[in-house]
């Protein structure tokens, strides 16, 4: 019995080594098949990096290929510039996708401009009058109104040279310069006529505007009309102002707002939504999300806690939906008005040293709770709009209209003229006895004299009367009124 039981252990000891052995050379084969996968997987990867790295340099070949050809062979000659301006927009637009853009220098300066919220120049409002440039105010605290610019002056020459039948665009891109550099302006004046020799420096632009509403001094309107370098700032301020005069509520207005920086959006939205709490996410092409969440560094520590809703649109875009849809989702605010734009990628700039840039979409943005609303736009809490004939397009005023006509043009007088009280009849874009009659009306009671056509003045002066109306009826904003004192 002893020996059995020595034997059993000595077998039971030769049992245990097999197993050794045989769990070592199991881990052995297995790292060595892990060794050969991962070997496989990474070649894989280089493969594939290769095989592209290749496909492009093949592309570059071709284009090279063809920009050489075209450029010394084609019938005519042509500038190096164009066609690699060609090739460049040619790429550009094979991406389908309308925010990517390679832009000129102008095009550049004018979206940094944009960005930062400010521009060289001499600091003047101006406008076209005539064959000249008409100044509507100089800005406070500007070289313009430093050097007396006054309201109502016209420019008729830049530099010496008369600006006559000169575009406006044309004008501003002369007047503007490098910072510190002059421009000389020659101006009428109450039948005089001066120059002025004005420095240009940097003109910071305001994108943010508010007041206390006029029948209740509770509540605080804040228009943002883009998010720049400095609209967080602004923002900021304007709360603070508006708090001192009695604000215990706020209307923010992003209608129409295009958009601009994402960081200064979530900075504005951090100011609303709880610390922690998520604002937007980024989606990479590689499908990873990156979750930004609301947070003391984006705020600066400061918080807005009174009631408050957000007003949007169809040109709510961009940064002006991610400030608006983190509010919504994050900090349970209303949103009133219209269905925004609809804007959910996200694009960023590469400079080259001849002052152009690239513009590239490089990533997808999605809202608080992860919803990707590009082409679908964020629909309202409540819906609340302008009158529809607020949306009619300006009318041709290069032409008179009259009795027996039928335009969409006729159509659209009719339309303001039902609006203004003055017809009653069917907008069928038919100029009949009744349309004669209404515009007879219309001229009349504003001191033009009645003919019953409908020429330049008293186009100009329906929309004018339509404009003035149509002031008075924010019917967003007098929902927003109701929600807030409600």
């Amino acid at each position: 019995m002893e020996n059995d039981d020595k034997k059993e252990v000595t077998e039971n000891k030769k049992a245990k080594k097999e197993h050794r052995k045989v769990s070592i050379w199991a881990v052995i084969i297995t790292a060595v098949v892990a060794i050969a996968i991962g070997a496989g997987g990474m070649y894989a990867y280089m493969y594939n990096e290769v095989k592209e790295a290749q496909t492009v340099s093949a592309s570059m070949k071709k284009i090279q290929t063809i920009y050489e050809t075209l450029y010394y062979n084609y019938y005519k000659k042509t500038s190096a510039k164009k066609l690699q301006n060609g090739a460049i927009n040619g790429m550009i637009d094979a991406l389908d996708d309308q925010f990517s853009e390679y832009m000129t220098k102008s095009e550049a300066e004018s979206l940094n401009d944009t960005i930062s919220g400010s521009f060289v120049g001499i600091g003047v409002e101006v406008q076209k009058s005539g064959n000249y440039i008409k100044v509507i105010a100089p800005i406070d605290n500007t070289p313009a109104a430093k050097a007396g610019l006054k309201a109502k002056d016209l420019i008729t020459k830049v530099n010496g040279k008369s600006i006559k039948g000169v575009s406006l665009e044309k004008v501003i891109s002369t007047i503007r310069g490098k910072k510190g550099t002059y421009v000389t302006l020659t101006i009428q004046r109450d039948g005089s006529t001066f120059t002025k020799k004005v420095k240009r420096a940097t003109i910071p632009v305001s994108t943010v505007y508010g007041n206390i509403d006029s029948k209740n001094k509770t509540v605080g309107y804040i228009k943002v009309t883009t998010f720049s370098t400095n609209t967080a700032k602004e923002f900021k301020k304007e709360i603070k102002i508006l708090r001192k005069k009695g604000a215990k509520s706020f209307v923010i207005d992003v209608r129409d707002n295009p958009g601009g920086l994402m960081n200064v959006a979530i900075s504005m939205a951090s100011m609303f939504v709880k610390y922690g709490k998520n604002v937007m996410q980024v989606q990479g092409r590689n499908g990873e999300t990156e979750v930004y969440k609301s947070s003391k560094s984006y705020s600066g520590g400061f918080k807005v806690t009174e009631p408050t809703v957000v007003l949007v649109n169809s040109g709510s875009a961009s940064a002006s939906e991610i400030f608006a849809s983190a509010l919504n989702e994050s900090a349970n605010i209303k949103l009133i008005g219209t269905k925004t734009y609809g804007k959910g990628t996200v694009q960023t700039t590469q400079e080259y040293k001849d002052g152009t840039e690239l513009k590239l979409t490089i990533d997808k943005w999605l809202t608080a709770n992860g919803t990707w609303i590009n082409k679908k736009g964020i629909e309202p809490t409540i819906k609340s709009d302008w009158p529809s004939v607020a949306y009619l397009a300006a009318i041709n005023t290069d032409k008179s209209y009259q009795e027996g006509q039928v335009s969409k043009q006729v159509k659209k007088i009719q339309k303001i003229l039902k609006y203004l009280g003055y017809f009653t009849g069917t907008s069928n874009g038919y100029y009949g006895s009744d349309t004669k009659d209404a515009i007879a009306k219309f001229q009349s009671d504003n001191g033009i004299t009645s003919t019953g056509t409908a020429d330049k003045a008293t186009v100009i002066k329906m929309e004018s009367k339509l404009s003035s109306k149509l002031s008075n009826q924010d019917n967003a904003y007098k929902t927003a009124l109701k929600q807030l004192t409600n």
